[in-house]
């Protein structure tokens, strides 16, 4: 469907203020596993992370582990009243001082490129586990090194689309469909993120993509029609831009919330998640419910090796089947031969018709999928064959004295477990041999 097309999908796009955290990881799954279905659905696919090393975020970064040195070394600390808080700051801390302990004054630049270049490896570090690879790396900064952002306001000037209004610089949205007029410089001369925002998707289009895909979190809801908006006042082709959002995520551990906040330090990162329930979990946690839903991820069931498990599910459909193979002794290798070894005059049981028009489905729910670019009803569709697929093993016996009837069951269950792998492959998940 996307043959001679190239895409674009951004995500993550986290600030290096701390390390991924579970509310970055569902947008995180999300991305790369859309990512996964259009490189499957024929586009050429450029994966993305945008992010900004400038700014106040990253000013009070740095002043952060600026003030716990101070404490480390026993001198006066004024903590920033909205600083980043937790133990990773006091890693980082002692870390600098350990490598920096010459006696001379480090002004917060040095603090904060410290930091940053600290928490950048760690989060790329916890990508890695989950599978995610990029292709680009974009830094907001470089916007302004460009001169793009510049570039953006007085373009929007010429079309009479920019004011000024108590110092500040407006953009006016209302003229371009939307409810209220939207500042892109404050006052202090410091922009909103909407102004690097449209520059920023401006690259894109000039990048010459032909399917833009932006993944947000609820927290960008009301934001990103702006950018649209001034993106085709500009003169832009804004039906080459999907923009999913998905709604925010609960982890519960005995049945009571997980409270998460980054600047107070007490939220779960992906890392400790990982370490407790693995990343096919994780990865198919993240993407089982549709995005437009709030999601619960429920350590306890998600630690459990029994059918209540989702993931443990479906990869045990994937390795029964592999054993049913090795234990046949029957050559499934050469693919072409599987409709051979079924006996079209043969009569199938009700699970074995269920089974083979389930795998039949498989291209359209694909391409059901790639319309929406929703990976839920992948995910979906192999919980219901895999369901089928144990009703069947429960009710035939697969292997058997007759070597042609178990031919022809193996060769139904080779078929169940091709479809199960593909899909799984768009989750980004393993599909376990044995287990």
């Amino acid at each position: 469907l996307g043959k001679g097309s190239k895409a674009i999908v951004e995500f993550v796009s986290a600030n290096p203020t701390g390390p991924l955290t579970v509310g970055h990881g569902r947008g995180a799954m999300l991305g790369d596993t859309v990512s996964n279905l259009l490189s499957w659905g024929g586009y050429d696919v450029d994966r993305e992370y945008y992010f900004n090393n400038a700014g106040r975020q990253m000013r009070v970064l740095g002043k952060s582990v600026s003030e716990r040195c101070n404490e480390l070394l026993g001198l006066s600390s004024n903590f920033p009243e909205n600083g980043y808080q937790g133990q990773y700051i006091y890693d980082i801390a002692k870390k600098f001082l350990k490598e920096k302990n010459e006696k001379i004054e480090f002004d917060g630049e040095v603090f904060k490129k410290y930091a940053e270049q600290l928490i950048f490896k760690d989060i790329e570090s916890t990508m890695k586990r989950l599978g995610l690879i990029f292709n680009n790396f974009f830094n907001e900064n470089d916007l302004y090194k460009d001169r793009s952002i510049d570039k953006t306001v007085n373009d929007l000037k010429k079309l009479g689309l920019i004011y000024e209004k108590d110092g500040a610089v407006w953009f006016k949205a209302t003229e371009c469909g939307r409810t209220d007029d939207r500042v892109l410089l404050k006052s202090s001369g410091e922009p909103t993120y909407r102004l690097p925002d449209i520059a920023y998707h401006r690259t894109k289009f000039e990048r010459n993509y032909d399917l833009i895909v932006d993944v947000f979190g609820a927290d960008h809801m009301d934001a990103y029609p702006d950018v649209v908006a001034a993106l085709q006042a500009l003169g832009y082709d804004e039906n080459k831009i999907k923009v999913l959002v998905h709604q925010f995520v609960t982890v519960t551990r005995e049945g009571q919330p997980v409270k998460m906040s980054t600047r107070k330090a007490n939220f779960v990162t992906l890392d400790e998640l990982i370490d407790e329930v693995g990343s096919d979990v994780v990865r198919y946690f993240f993407i089982m419910r549709g995005m437009n839903t709030h999601l619960n991820f429920d350590i306890d069931i998600a630690k459990q090796q029994t059918d209540e498990n989702p993931v443990f599910y479906l990869q045990y459909a994937h390795a029964r089947i592999s054993n049913l193979i090795k234990r046949s002794n029957i050559d499934m290798s050469d693919f072409s031969m599987l409709s051979d070894l079924i006996d079209k005059k043969t009569s199938l049981i009700d699970e074995e018709h269920h089974l083979i028009c389930k795998a039949i489905n498989f291209p359209l729910i694909i391409k059901k999928s790639l319309r929406v670019l929703d990976p839920q009803l992948i995910s979906n569709y192999l919980q219901d064959i895999a369901s089928s697929f144990h009703k069947y093993y429960a009710k035939k016996r697969i292997i058997s004295s007759n070597e042609k009837e178990t031919s022809q069951n193996i060769a139904i269950c080779k078929s169940i477990q091709i479809v199960i792998n593909n899909g799984l492959s768009i989750l980004g998940i393993n599909a376990p041999e044995r287990m």
